[in-house]
């Protein structure tokens, strides 16, 4: 196992156990360990992205289908009458602390605004 393995690229791998709620060729979707919300789950691209920024052209038809699956686990989840939250932290003054693209899936509660 390599040492810069982020542990999202890990859980894609299957060397970390995690609590899958939707896979496909291009992406995983996973509940948080440190959940914020009563619903809480993450959808990462399979492929190495760093984050929103890194993303290219090239990864146009990545991120729409990113976004697409969003709506798809909300909905699986019980989240779309109701409402959620999907959030992207971009570099360490956004709270980013994997590197690794990632969509965080928020809900079963009102949440607040500004998230802090």
């Amino acid at each position: 196992m390599s040492d810069d393995k982020t542990i999202f690229k890990r859980i894609i791998d299957k060397e970390i156990p995690a609590d899958i709620v939707h896979e496909d060729d291009l992406c995983l979707a996973f509940h948080d360990v440190a959940p914020a919300a009563p619903i809480h789950v993450l959808v990462i691209p399979k492929k190495e992205v760093t984050n929103v920024a890194a993303l290219t052209d090239q990864d146009a038809a990545l991120a729409g289908h990113l976004m697409l699956t969003v709506g798809q686990v909300a909905r699986q989840l019980g989240l779309e009458e109701g409402g959620y939250r999907v959030v992207a932290n971009c570099g360490s003054d956004g709270g980013q602390t994997v590197d690794h693209l990632h969509f965080h899936i928020l809900g079963g509660r009102a949440l607040a605004w500004p998230p802090g």
